[in-house]
């Protein structure tokens, strides 16, 4: 009797055995089967960018392609041989989604670099130095000169925006709170028209697409500073490490050889 309850001990553990082996294996080649790394974007020739449509992003200006992040990706195209994909978003959510769902390699999009996105994406090394400015027009009754005066007012911000963790911590440090407006609709640049045109009073955004902006329409300011300047760079999966020191390579190659600062100063030095 003891010995026929030691066999099925016995056979219960070696079965047991044998689920965990199968699980282990197909797990690893579930991996192999979904890793998308810089090897298999190699081995196709193109990689897949996803970025924003707007001045600094991805425009058409009469026939002519423009914008900051659409000139980099083609000087990334030179230097590493691949062709380049594009595709537009104006939802960092919808493009974070996207890019974890191996839709997409790389988004080129000026995105912080922040606690929170670290936990699900890797950064690349920074692309640009840029700071968060209050966008409200020169004749507001209720023109905000400091952060203290944002109290109680209705500050739009693009869903998912860096901005809303910043006015968070602004509420805070002024020990009070500020009507956050996360607009799921409308992008930054809608935003900022729409101060332009008094829909709304009050929008963040990054300094360096405000500027863009200002220029077709003085009638806004942007000198009221929301946060500190700030680190801004790419993001790719953090299952493509390969492929995120390849980007490094691209873009310090594209540093060095002075292509960088002639796309930087077409869209940011000369406003």
């Amino acid at each position: 009797m003891k010995q026929k309850k030691l066999l099925i001990l016995y056979s219960v553990l070696l079965l047991v055995a044998i689920a965990t082996i199968i699980g282990v294996r197909k797990f690893h080649i579930a991996h192999i089967l979904f890793s998308y790394d810089y090897p298999e974007i190699r081995n196709k020739g193109v990689i897949r960018i996803i970025t924003e449509y707007n001045q600094t992003g991805y425009y058409i200006s009469g026939d002519t392609i423009q914008g900051f992040q659409y000139e980099l990706s083609q000087a990334i195209s030179d230097v590493s041989g691949l062709e380049v994909h594009i595709t537009l978003s104006n939802q960092l959510s919808e493009s974070m989604e996207l890019l974890a769902d191996h839709k997409y390699d790389i988004i080129a999009q000026n995105v912080s670099i922040n606690t929170e996105y670290k936990e699900d994406f890797l950064f690349s090394d920074p692309i640009t130095l840029n700071r968060q400015v209050l966008v409200q027009k020169t004749d507001n009754p209720m023109f905000i000169q400091n952060q203290l005066d944002l109290a109680g007012k209705e500050i739009y911000v693009h869903q998912n925006s860096p901005a809303k963790f910043r006015l968070r911590n602004l509420e805070r440090e002024i020990g009070n709170s500020i009507n956050i407006i996360e607009e799921k609709t409308y992008s930054d640049e809608q935003l900022i028209v729409m101060v332009a045109n008094g829909e709304i009073d009050y929008a963040v955004c990054d300094h360096g697409l405000a500027i863009a902006y200002q220029s077709l329409y003085p009638e806004i300011n942007i000198d009221t500073n929301i946060s500190f300047t700030q680190l801004q760079s790419w993001i790719v999966r953090k299952d493509a490490p390969i492929l995120l020191d390849s980007l490094n390579v691209w873009l310090n190659k594209i540093k060095e050889n002075g292509v960088y600062d002639e796309i930087y100063k077409r869209y940011y030095d000369h406003r």
